[in-house]
């Protein structure tokens, strides 16, 4: 005899209100990581697309100048964890230490950066209200030396299993931390399948959204706080207050 299924817990809801949802996460895997861990924990099922990767320039030389320079700046302002990540790995190479870089009063873009700093001995000045690079710049006023320190190169894996999911439907959220990883996105799946509709973009804020709009991908769910906490949490807002 046939049994009538068992309503949903309501208190297993509310703890994992993501369920049953399968979330591509696009960020370079050596980035993934914390956003993985709260989609999880979320009950969400992670499927890992990387569309990018992280490597630091060949040439840092630009990078050991800044941070020797005499007069040191008035301000160092990093935009990202990886910028601090690639910093730090050449510190010892370059006989410098934490203590050099505070030389100069440091800024970080979002509260990953300013922790990444912290992880490293450096305790940063400024984190701003917005995490984009132009409100630090609005925040200080100043003239600004750009120094590049690392690239994002595509992935150049095979995105036919990651499209046939999109176009069966087995996706329901795509997230995108930056505008590389959207432009990586639709060069892994083709521009068709990026366009379709047939999955909800989630992105991290309103740089990485316009990029998503410019290549013709709509944008439901777009984080209120620029930072990954931020991003999860809007994900999980537009399932249990839209449905």
């Amino acid at each position: 005899m046939a049994h009538a299924p068992r309503p949903p817990d309501p208190a297993r809801l509310a703890a994992r209100p993501l369920a049953g949802r399968r979330i591509a996460v696009t960020r370079a895997h050596e980035q993934a990581g914390d956003l993985t861990r709260e989609l999880e924990a979320l009950g969400a099922e992670v499927v890992a697309a990387p569309t990018i990767r992280i490597a630091p320039l060949a040439d840092l030389a630009a990078l050991r100048a800044a941070l020797t320079r005499v007069p040191p700046y008035d301000w160092i302002v990093f935009t990202s964890q990886n910028a601090v990540q690639v910093m730090c790995d050449r510190l010892p190479e370059w006989e410098l230490a934490p203590r050099d870089v505070a030389r100069a009063a440091v800024a970080a873009i979002g509260p990953a950066t300013a922790e990444a700093l912290v992880r490293h001995g450096v305790v940063p000045d400024l984190v701003p209200d917005r995490f984009v690079a132009e409100a630090v710049v609005a925040g200080l006023g100043a003239l600004v030396d750009v120094i590049p320190v690392y690239e994002t190169i595509r992935e150049t894996g095979d995105g036919r299993k990651l499209a046939a999911e999109i176009l069966a439907g087995t996706i329901d959220v795509v997230t995108f931390t930056s505008s590389s990883t959207v432009r990586g996105f639709v060069e892994l799946v083709g521009g068709p399948v990026a366009v379709s509709g047939r999955f909800t973009a989630a992105v991290i804020g309103p740089v990485t959204a316009g990029t998503a709009r410019e290549l013709g991908i709509t944008v439901p769910i777009e984080a209120q706080d620029y930072t990954v906490p931020g991003l999860v949490d809007a994900i999980v807002r537009h399932f249990t207050e839209d449905g």
